[in-house]
Formats: structure tokens, sequence, C-alpha cells
């Protein structure tokens, strides 16, 4: 079964590719069918089983022309929004159950000596991913072309960590984003190293709500810093944990998606994945 969705997802990533690259003579059916190698038939039933939309609507999430109108959307109407809801201030939707707690000085700089790590490699809708925790939160998660490399990145990041494999509670519950109702999970912890500077871009990147993108200059100037988009977009670059720090929401003010660490294919899947997701 795992090996049938690791294949299925690789034909999945393979058209989103074909879909982004054509998005403007507006791929047919059969023409995005062929590109796979996949009957118009199996294809329209595997996508659809994994985005929830046929290829023809997915391909909308992913054009500019959407980006660009959801880049442009008025972002006042949230605070209305906020106080229906009962809230006590504008957070989104990611602030009501992910936390980031910044990792000591010390455990910053002696590369996890004293920290126990739990690992584990789990199936997603955008395939195999490496997902770490302390006792603490999650502090790793990557997608995984290649399990011992993978594994390798990982220790890179704590060279003095004691490490083992095993799923614990903090993981099962941040894996269950992908299948489950997310105001019903508790909240989610996150235990990572960084900056102080990487700290906030991160926080800034929780605000971004689900089905929805922002840009680069968007993000320094939530963190008052209007001139720092060069350093916005290392920061981004560097984020140790992949979708629940959704460093895949950030695109180019011209609305095309531009690069994504684990791959342009995956960051279009991820875009129209979740607006899919969210779209009324």
């Amino acid at each position: 079964m795992q090996r049938q969705k690791q294949i299925d997802f690789a034909r999945i990533r393979k058209a989103i590719g074909y879909l982004s690259e054509n998005y403007k003579s507006q791929p047919t059916l059969e023409q995005a069918a062929e590109h796979v190698n996949l009957s118009s038939y199996h294809f329209q039933r595997m996508f659809s089983n994994w985005a929830g939309v046929s290829p023809k609507q997915f391909l909308r999430y992913i054009n500019i022309t959407h980006a660009k109108k959801l880049l442009k959307e008025d972002k006042a109407s949230l605070l209305d929004t906020t106080y229906e809801l009962g809230l006590s201030s504008t957070s989104r939707l990611h602030d009501l159950f992910i936390d980031i707690e910044g990792m000591t000085p010390g455990e910053y700089k002696n590369g996890g000596e004293n920290l126990s790590i739990n690992y584990s490699f789990v199936e997603s809708p955008f395939g195999k991913t490496i997902v770490a925790s302390t006792i603490k939160g999650i502090c790793y998660i990557a997608f995984v072309d290649n399990e011992e490399s993978s594994l390798k990145l990982l220790k890179n990041q704590y060279p003095n960590a004691l490490y083992q494999k095993h799923r614990d509670q903090i993981q099962q519950n941040a894996i269950l984003v992908f299948t489950q109702d997310w105001s019903r999970l508790d909240k989610i912890k996150l235990h990572i190293k960084g900056t102080d500077f990487q700290l906030k871009v991160w926080q800034a990147l929780l605000t971004i709500p689900m089905g929805k993108l922002s840009t680069y200059s968007n993000i320094a100037n939530k963190i008052n810093n209007p001139k720092a988009s060069r350093a916005v977009g290392s920061a981004i670059g560097d984020n140790p944990v992949a979708f629940l720090i959704p460093c895949h929401r950030v695109i180019k003010s011209t609305g095309l998606l531009g690069q994504y660490h684990w791959g342009c294919d995956r960051k279009a899947a991820m875009i129209g994945w979740e607006g899919a997701k969210t779209d009324d």
C-alpha cells in the first residue's frame, strides 16, 4: 500500500509539473493523462481521489491569475471573521494550534548534546517525510527521496543528539494534520533551533491562512523589517519543519510560485491541494 502511494504521488507530481508548465495552453485531461502514461479514466480517478477535485479544477489553484487574486485580497475582513469566531486576536488557524519554542542557547550551540530525538518515516499527501521530535515538540520535518540520506541530513542538524527510530505521540498528532479537521487537533508544539530573525520569520509564516498566499516583501513587513526581503528568503529556505511552517505559501509578487527547497512541483501540489481543501 505504501509503495502504491509513492507511485501514485510520483505520477501526480509529474502531472502537476506538466500542468504548471503548460497552464497557458490549458492542457486537456487526455494530454495530462498521456504525460503520465495513464488512461484518461484512471488518471482522472487517481487525481480526484488525491486532490478532491478534477485536474481541470486543480489547474485553477496553481494558475498565476488565481495567485494574483489571492495576493490582492483585502485582509481587513479577517478581523471581522476573527471576532465572529469569538477569538481575542487576529491569529489565523495555524496560531490556534501551533506554537514555536526556540531552543535554548545551549541546545543551539552544542548540537543537541542533551537532546533525545525520536524519528520516523511517514507517508503524506506530498510524498514520504521524515518527522523528528524531542520531548518538547516537533524539531524537524522534511520530504524524503532516500531514507538514509534524509536521516543523515537530520543528524547534521543535531550532530550530538541521541537518536531513536520511534513514532511518538507528538509525531502522531502532527501527522494527523494531513487527514483530520485541524480545529480538533491538540496544540502542536515545535521545538526548533534558529536565530532570533529566523524565528520571527517562521512565526510570520504561521499567520498565512491555509489556502492563502503571501510574498517575501509581505513577510518582511510583518516582522517590521521591510528592507529584509532577501534575508527573509534565506530564512524561509532554512525552515526546518516542512508544511507545518508553511513556507510553501510564499510566492513571488508576480504570481509565479517560485522556488521551493523540496521541488517546485511539490510546492504547486501543496498550494493546489490546500486551495481545493479550503475553497467554498
